[in-house]
């Protein structure tokens, strides 16, 4: 996730990275290939409007095929960087990982965003937040790349998680200026400073099973189901809680390790003196 790849470099004069296709490096073109497919998905929706000349937004059926795509691609970037850990990557991991995300989590939801401005009276605005989206996404995973690789948190919003907020914005389909003040939200979260967990053990399980959910709301919703609306919009509600409250999370936390930290120190002296 975010470049989260383990790979075979070696620094210095070591030997020469590996540049075969490793394991791990099949589920990041599966990330690269689905972001491609979501986008032309929504291409060929759009250009099936064109000759009978029908206005409004795509239909469910279309969007939602692209949604679900674009979070199989996020399941392969869960686990790319996984199975390269557990199994050993190639020397193009990182760079490839990089790039498959600029495909999926960067150009795929920019998309969305200009899919989403052909139906607004004042699209040019809307235009500028899919650029932001975009090129917060190329910044953010350039700084990625020089972060150590020991961190335990993202310094931003992960992309994936961004590009599934503003898809989420889309789908809802909000007032122009609303929606648009939430994406560009969204992509000043993912080149901000606020710090987010790396997905680890349970938390890699947990994000899993939120995709799993994701896709049987989206079916749900794509064949009109009876819940289907409640469903999406308890989804997008559940994304945006987690995408606010995790950060002020991480703070706590830190602050009480510190204040525990401090306490014991304290003691130490005390007991010592």
């Amino acid at each position: 996730m975010d470049g989260d790849h383990g790979s075979a470099d070696s620094p210095g004069g070591g030997p020469q990275p590996q540049t075969r296709l490793a394991l791990a490096d099949y589920f990041t073109l599966g990330n690269a290939l689905c972001g491609f497919m979501a986008v032309w998905q929504l291409a060929s929706a759009q250009l099936s409007q064109l000759p009978p000349g029908i206005e409004g937004p795509l239909q469910r059926g279309h969007l939602a095929t692209a949604v679900i795509l674009l979070l199989a691609a996020a399941v392969c970037d869960l686990f790319d960087g996984r199975v390269a850990r557990k199994l050993g990557g190639s020397g193009m991991g990182a760079e490839l990982d990089n790039l498959a995300d600029v495909i999926s989590f960067g150009f795929a939801p920019a998309f969305f965003v200009v899919a989403w401005a052909t139906t607004l009276p004042r699209g040019a605005l809307a235009m500028v937040a899919a650029a932001a989206v975009l090129l917060a996404v190329v910044v953010r995973l350039a700084r990625f790349s020089c972060q150590p690789p020991c961190a335990r948190y993202f310094t931003g919003l992960p992309s994936p998680f961004g590009a599934m907020a503003v898809i989420t914005v889309v789908l809802l389909d909000p007032p122009a200026y609303l929606g648009i003040a939430a994406i560009l939200t969204v992509a000043w979260l993912m080149v901000s400073r606020v710090e987010y967990p790396k997905p680890r053990g349970r938390l890699a399980i947990a994000i899993l099973v939120w995709i799993v959910g994701s896709v049987g709301c989206l079916t749900a919703w794509a064949i009109d189901a009876p819940a289907g609306e409640a469903l999406l919009y308890s989804g997008s509600s559940l994304l945006f809680v987690l995408i606010l409250t995790i950060p002020g999370y991480v703070l706590v936390t830190r602050r009480q390790a510190r204040d525990e930290t401090e306490d014991n120190v304290a003691w130490s002296a005390v007991r010592e003196s």
